[in-house]
């Protein structure tokens, strides 16, 4: 099944960004973004994930034209399909890692599933305040928050840029295994080429153009 169907995204700033870009990604299927910094990489990632309009182009999301959905639709389709990462982790302090991943799940309308804290390693931690925990463990914690509303569609955006080689291939290895078993997607910025190397597709961002390069 076609996930994401993007077609002539082009944008720009005081700068053309970049032009004529094309992109699709199919279910159990993960696709890496490489690039250096400033070639547009984020701004992609927020086109694609409906955060961003482009300046020209189409983005088809679970067969939707973005362009033809109003704001509710997109409210809709974020909340229970789309799933944001970031690099920082953006959790509530003042409650227990438990609480932090129900609430996503509440809001979804799914159920928390257990093995999701055990492929990630947390599941030790869950009556733990957040504000206790090291940055890994945060980072882990906002991962299975993401996880829990069982999305369609992840995007992740430099997911293990504060993460050790360790913990950052355990945080690939369950983004994958997720993927595999639920039919979603992953496409993920880093800049990180062996992060990138454990997705099935890599593709680089350079001179406004996007090309695959595995």
């Amino acid at each position: 099944m076609q996930l994401i169907k993007a077609k002539d995204i082009s944008h720009s700033f005081d700068y053309e960004l970049f032009k004529n870009i094309d992109f699709e990604l199919n279910s159990s299927g993960s696709i890496a973004i490489i690039g250096k910094s400033g070639s547009g990489k984020s701004t992609l990632l927020h086109i694609l994930s409906s955060f961003l309009k482009p300046k020209s182009g189409s983005v088809v999301l679970l067969g939707k034209d973005i362009a033809k959905l109003n704001e509710s639709e997109i409210d809709e389709m974020r909340r229970f399909d789309l799933g944001m990462i970031f690099q920082f982790h953006h959790l509530f302090k003042g409650m227990k890692a438990k609480e932090n991943i129900e609430i996503s799940s509440m809001l979804s309308n799914t159920k928390v599933d257990e093995k999701i804290m055990k492929l990630l390693e947390i599941d030790s931690l869950m009556e733990q305040k957040t504000s206790e925990l090291s940055g890994g463990q945060q980072q882990r914690i906002s991962i299975a928050r993401v996880l829990a509303k069982k999305p369609k569609i992840i995007f992740a955006d430099e997911p293990t840029g504060n993460l050790d080689k360790e913990t950052a291939a355990l945080v690939m290895k369950a983004l994958k295994d997720y993927i595999k078993e639920e039919n979603a997607g992953l496409i993920l910025v880093t800049h990180d080429k062996d992060v990138a190397s454990m997705c099935d597709e890599v593709y680089e961002l350079e001179n406004q153009k996007l090309s695959q390069i595995r």
